[in-house]
């Protein structure tokens, strides 16, 4: 009896120790709870990529910006009236603030990149283009661009509206061909853009620092009849082609039948000539046989006669003529 006495009171000593031992580590734990909960309320953290803005009820109180931005942000602050006693901090890292008074807003402190969506425009010659581009910006007074644009999203609305305006009136003014062909006179339009577009954006803390033109093309309601032209310029050069080379085919059948007729008159010519010269030759040759031996010549002119007769062809010979005399050696 005595036993189980003793064995209950260790084992109800051993609880209480658990006991106590869990409420040592429960206080513990719900220290470093109510630890964590007051440092994200009562700090904050500007990573090395983002800007922040401390607002307390919706007034702009704090911001912190990069060392490359610090002295232009305080000359700009100190000219605006509403917010000449805005605290500016530069670097980045650990904050503290006021919790449920304070609020921070988080913004980009890197290049950004707005795509506008295309657009049509008219040229300077009156030729439609639908223009895609894009710009890149960046907020370079996040006190400024918080209290006039509120978000990046407004702030892309009003880039878009400001660069289409501009864009197009530099459009207006430039002929098609050299929009897209004339690189350098691209340039300097886009230069004149960005130069426009900054005027107006200075006021809101934004800069563009570059404009593109991505794709240039005609509309697509006008691809057809563009298609259709190019058809009948093609066409009508193969026409025109075609036409050239029957004219130089038959220049070139002309001036060979010319050769032709020539090389054949002086060839018959030539032949005429030797002809000619071979005749007379032949007839000085008998001539010249003639003269030294007439009767030979006769006996030989009549050989050949008979030899131009058809083969086969009988012949009579009277016995008293010269052949059969010079043939049979009848004397």
């Amino acid at each position: 009896m005595v036993d189980n006495q003793d064995q209950l009171e260790q084992k109800r000593r051993e609880n209480a120790a658990i006991l106590s031992e869990a409420k040592k580590y429960g206080f513990l734990l719900a220290f470093i709870v109510l630890g964590l909960v007051l440092y994200n309320l009562l700090t904050f953290r500007v990573i090395e990529t983002e800007q922040s803005v401390v607002t307390r009820f919706g007034e702009i109180k704090k911001v912190i910006v990069s060392e490359e931005n610090y002295e232009s942000v305080v000359a700009q602050l100190k000219e605006n009236e509403k917010l000449d006693d805005v605290t500016v901090v530069k670097g980045k890292g650990l904050f503290f603030k006021l919790p449920f008074i304070d609020a921070v807003n988080e913004f980009s402190d890197r290049l950004l990149t707005y795509n506008t969506d295309p657009r049509e425009v008219t040229t300077r010659d009156k030729k439609k283009l639908v223009l895609d581009n894009f710009a890149q910006w960046r907020i370079t007074n996040v006190a400024l661009f918080k209290q006039a644009m509120k978000n990046e999203r407004n702030a892309q609305l009003r880039l878009d509206d400001l660069i289409y305006s501009n864009l197009n009136k530099q459009i207006g003014r430039t002929n098609a061909h050299d929009i897209i062909a004339d690189m350098e006179q691209q340039t300097a339009m886009i230069d004149a853009v960005i130069a426009e577009v900054n005027a107006d954006l200075i006021a809101y803390g934004m800069t563009v620092e570059d404009v593109r033109i991505r794709r240039t093309e005609p509309p697509k309601e006008n691809n057809e009849n563009i298609y259709r032209r190019m058809r009948t310029e093609r066409e009508r050069m193969a026409k025109k082609y075609r036409s050239e080379g029957e004219e130089e085919a038959t220049k070139i059948r002309s001036q060979a039948d010319k050769e032709k007729t020539v090389l054949l008159a002086t060839a018959y010519e030539q032949k005429e000539t030797i002809m000619g010269e071979g005749d007379a030759e032949a007839t000085r040759i008998y001539a010249e046989a003639y003269s030294q031996d007439a009767e030979f010549y006769s006996f030989y002119q009549t050989l050949l006669a008979y030899k131009k007769l058809p083969e086969g062809t009988k012949i009579v010979v009277p016995l008293q003529s010269e052949f059969a005399k010079y043939l049979l050696g009848n004397n």
